[in-house]
């Protein structure tokens, strides 16, 4: 399962990013027309389509901005990640932790890097988290499966999720609703 999710994870949200963009304006429109209903399905959706990787979050969060603003739109893409993360955590661990855990326990070198990064302190293993949700080009749904599989105690996988994705979040959303309030007033 671990292979097949691994590969699912890399292929599907390239593809799902070209159709959100393709409809973009109809679906952030009708996002935006439903008020706080739009916002709460922008959050539920966010959450099942990263989850499952079927989008990439960067194009969720474009849609966020897009549809809602900054300022509204950050806290809906930030609940989305943590439900997607909560969804990707909850389908990989025990899926694959099994499997993944038994082939590192058989590489010395695999499972010194394991232990290394998450047997050590709460404190270093939230920094690696954090770290590694940080970098814009970081799978979000591959970093799910590896980092639920190798158990990675969940509140530490949460936060450092929340804490790793906020700033490249708030980025792309203040990007997307700037052009989205440019091509407005064209």
């Amino acid at each position: 399962p671990a292979a097949v999710l691994g590969i699912g994870a890399l292929v599907l949200p390239p593809l799902g990013s070209i159709l959100l963009f393709w409809h973009i304006n109809e679906v952030g429109a009708w996002l935006n027309s439903h008020g706080s209903l739009g916002v709460a399905l922008y959050i539920a959706g966010f959450a099942f389509f990263a989850g499952v990787a079927l989008l990439p979050t960067y194009s969720s969060a474009i849609l966020g901005g897009w549809a809602f603003g900054f300022g509204v739109g950050l806290p809906a893409a930030l609940a989305g990640f943590l439900g997607g993360s909560l969804i990707g955590y909850g389908v990989a661990r025990p899926t694959s932790a099994e499997r993944v855990n038994k082939l590192i326990d058989e590489k010395p070198q695999w499972k010194a890097v394991r232990d290394s990064l998450m047997g050590g302190s709460k404190t270093r293993a939230l920094l690696i988290v954090t770290l590694l949700r940080l970098p814009p080009n970081s799978p979000f749904a591959l970093t799910n499966l590896v980092l639920a599989s190798v158990r990675t105690p969940l509140w530490i996988y949460l936060l450092g999720t929340l804490i790793g994705m906020t700033p490249r979040t708030a980025l792309v959303l203040y990007i997307a609703s700037q052009v989205q309030g440019k091509m407005a007033e064209d």
